[in-house]
Formats: C-alpha cells, sequence, structure tokens
C-alpha cells in the first residue's frame, strides 16, 4: 500500500508556487504606474491601510460629487485614511478589479482609468460599483509613484 502513495502530492501540504519570482511579487516598488495600481488593488483585496497610505502623497486631496446636494465634497489625507480605515474594517470582502486607462498624459501625471469594485459587509448586503477613476500622480524623491489628487467618477 505504501507505494501507492509514494507518487501522489500531499494535499494537505501542497508545493511552493515559485512562479510568482521576487521581482514580480504581490506588493511592487510603486515605481511604475502598473506597479501603483497593483499595489492599489493589494491594499482593497487584503484591507491593508499600510499598502494604501503608501499610495498617497502628504497633500493628497480626494473629491467626490455629491449628487443629492448638487456640488463637490473633498477632504485630504488624513480624513482619507480614516474613511478608507472604516471601509476595510466593516467589509468581509472587497474585488477591485481594474479595466481599460481610458486617457493618460504623456508624462504619466494624469491618468483617467475605469474601474468595478463589489464591496461585501455580508452575504445580504452587497454593493457594486462602477465608474472611472481621475488620478493625478506624482513621483517623490525616490521615483516611487502616488497619488496626490483623486477624482471620483463613479456611479456610487
Amino acid at each position: 500500500m505504501l507505494y501507492f502513495f509514494s507518487g501522489c502530492v500531499n494535499p494537505f501540504a501542497p508545493t511552493l508556487d515559485d512562479s510568482i519570482s521576487s521581482e514580480e511579487g504581490l506588493i511592487t516598488d510603486q515605481k511604475t504606474i502598473d506597479g501603483l495600481f497593483r499595489n492599489f488593488q493589494y491594499a482593497y483585496s487584503f484591507k491593508d491601510t499600510t499598502i494604501y497610505g503608501n499610495l498617497l502623497t502628504k497633500d493628497f486631496t480626494f473629491t467626490y460629487r455629491d449628487y443629492d446636494l448638487g456640488f463637490d465634497i473633498s477632504w485630504g489625507r488624513e480624513e482619507e485614511m480614516r474613511v478608507t480605515y472604516g471601509l476595510f474594517q466593516n467589509a468581509q470582502r472587497l474585488d477591485l478589479i481594474w479595466n481599460e486607462i481610458v486617457s493618460i498624459t504623456s508624462d504619466s501625471t494624469n491618468i483617467i482609468r475605469s474601474f468595478g469594485l463589489t464591496i461585501t459587509f455580508n452575504p445580504t448586503d452587497v454593493i457594486s460599483v462602477d465608474g472611472k477613476i481621475n488620478l493625478s500622480l506624482k513621483k517623490d524623491d525616490n521615483s516611487k509613484w502616488r497619488i496626490f489628487n483623486w477624482l471620483d467618477e463613479s456611479n456610487f
């Protein structure tokens, strides 16, 4: 009987996945635009405020349109971190899908990209948000891309 199991893979001790090299890990160094978006998606998927905070500059501004009130509302980095922390704490699951880049400047400092976000608070409370994210970016002293202005163009 022992010879039968000698060639089988133990499902309780799977092998290490070597397909993700150290250079292509889940978290990037943010030195490319793609790396910034990958870290953004990682932060939402794993509800990681540390990674999320590293996406934003110190003078970050978030702006969205309040259609009920009929005007734009903005806040800075501190409020953004508080709001995002609350979302991460209250959601059971966050699924962020980046779609196509709608517009990008030649120097990559302004990007409009479409997305789909599914927020699961519990099995009976699921919200889907689709729209565009309009970002103004700049590189920091370490050549890492960071977001300094986010204009939300979603349907929420």
